[in-house]
């Protein structure tokens, strides 16, 4: 008896140095995302974008497309030109001829040997630097953005940042029970810990919706990224070069979540493996790094070691249940931490009593998570390719954009 209590206790001590590092790390990104926001100093417009790009990746959303670029015309207009391209990648719809008929330019990309958002993203910079374009900016095809999206990311961009990223939430939070757990979730994961980053002087990191890269950026650091989780991995990349992305949190861009239980578990399983397969490859390579001296590396490190929300509550509960003092008051404050972030994401995110209630099938969620485990692994040991995630569409529009267009979801 004596021996089994000694190896549970060893276990909630490694268990609890697990979750060390992510525990760190939320507490860091939920004080400086509470604290006023630091304001990017304007550098006697060092940079100046004189011809923005926007690029929409596109596979097969000839249902999304025609809105998205609709929404990208009816923002405010920027000082200076900005053109709309659709990259209508591997697609075997309509997708090209709808975004024309939209008012987009249209890049069809086919390749069936290069499958991926990458793959897709690369061959646009690639044609769009040769055209002289100063930034791009990448959005989604099933993306509609606030009104102020343009005017505010070209004001950050002519302050001098390099690299910028916007809030990127949810656009159908009230269709089902699990876009609204998302919907909180983004405003974590995509709002309050930006906020955090860019309070303490960290890059904010790349979301893959909502971001923007300069010429300088691109042709220093050029977009290989090849994962599912092609972001992350730039980021990364960015990260290593000595660069920084800046958070403008002036703007919003809105994605739609899938409503059913297959689109949901497959978009989480690319999502989590993905990101599972980047911890495997890249956790040396930080470590190591951060061990020379690198300190810049630090924050990346950290941020690949913080889990998913729901298997870092669940390792702490079970750090919880084992009797043995110390690491159970460990666990209770980290648990403490947890729902501090997110009741931190809701307020600086502009959650409502709807996402308060929600909350209460957090732990069905984190069920529901623990499920999916056996799938992100298989996910992460290949390469998954760009399968896009299949939606179920209403036949009117679930969320208005911000400029109270109404206009409604394609069949």
């Amino acid at each position: 008896m004596e021996y089994f209590f000694i190896l549970v206790t060893l276990l909630g001590l490694v268990i609890a140095g697990f979750t060390l590092a992510g525990t760190l790390e939320l507490a860091l990104l939920t004080l400086g995302g509470l604290l006023p926001p630091q304001r990017l100093l304007a550098r006697h417009h060092e940079f100046a974008p004189n011809h923005l790009a926007v690029v929409v990746p596109a596979h097969n959303e000839e249902a999304n497309i025609g809105r998205c670029v609709a929404s990208l015309l009816s923002t405010d207009k920027p000082n200076n030109p900005v053109s709309i391209y659709v990259v209508a990648d591997n697609c075997t719809d309509e997708t090209a001829r709808c975004a024309q008929a939209a008012g987009a330019q249209v890049l069809i990309r086919q390749d069936e040997t290069k499958l991926g958002k990458g793959y897709a993203l690369d061959y646009a910079f690639q044609r769009l630097l040769k055209q002289g374009v100063d930034a791009i900016l990448i959005i989604d095809a099933d993306t509609v953005v606030e009104k102020n999206f343009l005017l505010a990311c070209e004001q950050v961009l002519a302050s001098g940042a390099a690299a910028i990223q916007c809030r990127y939430t949810v656009n159908n939070p009230d269709i089902a029970l699990r876009t609204r757990l998302m919907h909180i979730a983004l405003l974590a994961f995509n709002v309050l810990r930006p906020r955090g980053r860019a309070y303490w002087g960290f890059s904010v990191g790349i979301l893959g919706n909502g971001f923007g890269l300069t010429r300088r950026v691109l042709q220093q650091v050029p977009y290989q990224a090849r994962s599912v989780v092609e972001d992350l991995e730039y980021h990364l990349a960015l990260v290593n070069a000595g660069m920084r992305v800046h958070f403008v949190d002036s703007t919003t861009v809105r994605g739609d979540m899938p409503t059913g239980r297959q689109g949901t578990d497959s978009q989480r399983a690319r999502w989590e493996g993905g990101r599972l397969r980047m911890i495997l490859e890249q956790l040396p390579i930080l470590s190591r790094a951060v061990f020379t001296g690198q300190w810049r590396l630090l924050e990346p490190l950290l941020e690949l070691l913080l889990l998913p929300l729901a298997l870092h509550v669940s390792l702490l509960l079970l750090v919880l249940l084992i009797p043995f003092p110390p690491t159970q008051i460990y666990a209770g404050i980290a648990l403490s931490i947890v729902l501090i972030h997110i009741l931190a994401a809701l307020w600086v995110g502009g959650g409502t009593l709807k996402d308060i209630v929600i909350l209460a099938s957090v732990p069905f969620y984190i069920l529901w998570k623990l499920t999916q485990l056996p799938r992100v692994i298989r996910t992460a040991r290949k390469n998954a390719s760009w399968i896009r995630t299949e939606r179920e569409y209403p036949s009117a529009s679930t969320s208005e954009t911000v400029d109270s267009s109404k206009e409604k979801n394609q069949p």
